[in-house]
């Protein structure tokens, strides 16, 4: 009798084999995910804190971080953005207003409470009492820090139209100077620590946050300053263009979703659809989302959809990925891994540069009106409409 040959073995089985051991009380969080994070989203967990330290914190990588969510008021500022920007790990973000604004209340010394989501919320309001979820404050946090604002915003040095990153990097420095007048370590601020490292922090709807309302309410008191968007949208175009021309790449990593998200990646269409330069897209790209493309909160947004936009390099789509979880877990659970497999990269302090890079952003755009370096994604009509546009 014959027997059968051994089949040949399917190279859908080449990963390893799932076999881990018991989980002990001594483990240690990155052993944990390396170990135990096998399947679903807790894999591609692993597998985004994997491509973080294999590929993506290499030096010559310009890391940009999107933040949404109310995530400074549960404390991840503190204690996932400032060890993260410490390290080098983060080079430049993009934050809602709110958790700009929800920032600084720690860094003034006012308390944020640990709370339940089942607290009646009429009773709340009697006793002044402010409820995110499952985090409480009292109302006096929100009258105190716009106090702040108002009082900074009178300052000779904001009575002009200036980008939110050099806003923030303003604001950053009197947190600093109130947390040390209060006895508070300047580290209790993810903005303050920003400016301290020269991390240049954007916001995409300023307007959408209480220190825009602040802000509105300076303007109706004739107070003149006032956000500079369009800066906004070319400085961060010009980091992701400075990254790439220079010969190192650009990773995105995106944390929730909404606007933040969006301006993070329309930095690649803002270069080669608008402005008309050649480039091909983030070369990286993880996110933590809890949304889904189906139903529009994520569409346009999957690594994959990503690349129809020129957002994302086409040749890039292996190393990108989408964990479908909880940012309050997710981020601690990386920043934990990152610490601990990764060394430390040297600050890149874009802050300092902003007009270095624009000067390159500029150079890079009179040339392609020229038809020097032209995206190679503009159709012929277009580009020859680009080119007669030229003064």
């Amino acid at each position: 009798m014959k027997k059968t040959p051994p089949s040949r073995k399917s190279p859908f089985l080449g990963g390893r084999r799932i076999a881990p051991r018991p989980v002990l009380g001594n483990v240690k969080a990155a052993d944990l995910i390396d170990e135990t994070f096998s399947a679903y989203n807790a894999a591609r967990l692993r597998e985004a804190c994997t491509l973080l330290v294999e590929r993506i914190l290499e030096p010559d990588v310009t890391v940009g971080v999107s933040l949404s969510g109310a995530l400074t008021p549960a404390g991840l500022g503190l204690s996932c953005l400032n060890p993260l920007m410490r390290a080098g790990f983060v080079d430049w973000i993009i934050s809602t207003g709110a958790n700009i604004y929800h920032d600084i209340h720690h860094a003034l010394g006012m308390p944020i409470h640990e709370g339940r989501p089942t607290f009646d919320d009429v009773s709340l309001r009697n006793d002044g009492v402010i409820r995110i979820y499952d985090i409480v404050f009292p109302y006096e946090v929100l009258l105190d820090t716009d106090a702040f604002f108002r009082e900074v915003l009178r300052a000779k040095e904001f009575q002009h139209s200036m980008g939110t990153a050099e806003f923030h990097w303003r604001i950053g420095r009197y947190v600093k100077a109130r947390a040390r007048q209060l006895g508070i370590g300047i580290d209790q601020s993810f903005v303050a620590t920003a400016q301290t490292l020269d991390v240049p922090v954007y916001t995409s709807s300023p307007g959408d946050s209480s220190i825009g309302m602040n802000v509105a309410r300076q303007a109706l008191e004739g107070g003149g300053f006032s956000f500079d968007v369009s800066s906004d949208v070319n400085e961060t175009a010009a980091i992701v263009f400075d990254a790439k021309r220079g010969g190192g790449k650009s990773a995105v990593l995106i944390f929730g979703g909404g606007s933040p998200k969006n301006f993070l990646l329309q930095t690649e269409p803002q270069i080669q659809e608008v402005l008309g330069i050649d480039e091909a897209g983030h070369d990286f790209f993880v996110q933590v989302t809890d949304a889904r493309p189906d139903t529009g909160g994520l569409s346009g947004a999957t690594p994959s959809e990503a690349v129809s936009w020129g957002k994302i390099d086409p040749t890039a789509l292996p190393d990108t990925v989408v964990c479908y979880a909880d940012t309050t877990i997710a981020m601690p659970l990386m920043t934990a891994y990152l610490l601990a497999r990764h060394r430390r990269r040297p600050l890149k302090r874009l802050y300092r540069r902003r007009q270095e890079i624009m000067g390159s952003l500029r150079a890079a755009f009179e040339d392609a009106r020229r038809g020097k370096g032209i995206s190679k994604r503009a159709p012929r009509d277009y580009v020859a409409k680009l080119k007669g546009s030229k003064r």
